[in-house]
């Protein structure tokens, strides 16, 4: 394996699912867009991409960094798989397993104030798009980015040298 395909396969394997999260992340905390249950789903898959290609960069044998850096790349490509899936139910060509979550927390205070909380809390339907770009949702955005960066980590992964 040409060590310079691999470094670029290792550090996308980290850098990808590490800058999809930001976007999620951001688009919650500062854009105040609520994430859907299918929404979190995505993102599992991503933190152990990201557990797996940190690893890759500590582990001393070659063997075990490619190893570790294509079950990142796999994890990356369940997640834009999964991201498949909430965009055709965003678009409505297919039904969801789950149309709706909430942010609300029922714990602590008095029954009164928790149900207020829960009462007040935003309904975030998984099949309702938030927000979208050029007609894309952010679940089409993480199928395509996924999809397409999973491909390209394990391709560069499985060439071969050039003789």
């Amino acid at each position: 394996m040409n060590a310079g395909r691999f470094a670029v396969a290792r550090w996308l394997a980290l850098l990808m699912p590490l800058a999809l999260m930001a976007g999620a992340l951001g688009s919650q905390v500062v854009g105040g867009l609520y994430p859907c249950e299918m929404c979190h789903w995505q993102r599992w898959p991503h933190y152990a991409a990201i557990a797996l290609a940190a690893l890759a960069f500590a582990a001393p044998a070659p063997a075990v960094r490619k190893t570790l850096v294509a079950l990142a790349a796999l994890a990356i490509l369940k997640s834009g798989a999964i991201g498949v899936f909430h965009a055709g139910v965003e678009y409505h060509w297919w039904e969801g397993i789950t149309t709706c979550a909430t942010t609300a927390s029922g714990q602590g205070g008095t029954p009164a104030e928790m149900l207020a909380r829960i009462m007040n809390a935003p309904i975030v339907r998984c099949d309702v798009a938030q927000w979208r770009l050029f007609g894309v949702s952010l679940a089409g955005y993480n199928a395509l980015f996924s999809l397409a960066g999973g491909s390209i980590i394990l391709a560069l992964l499985m060439r071969k040298k050039r003789a």
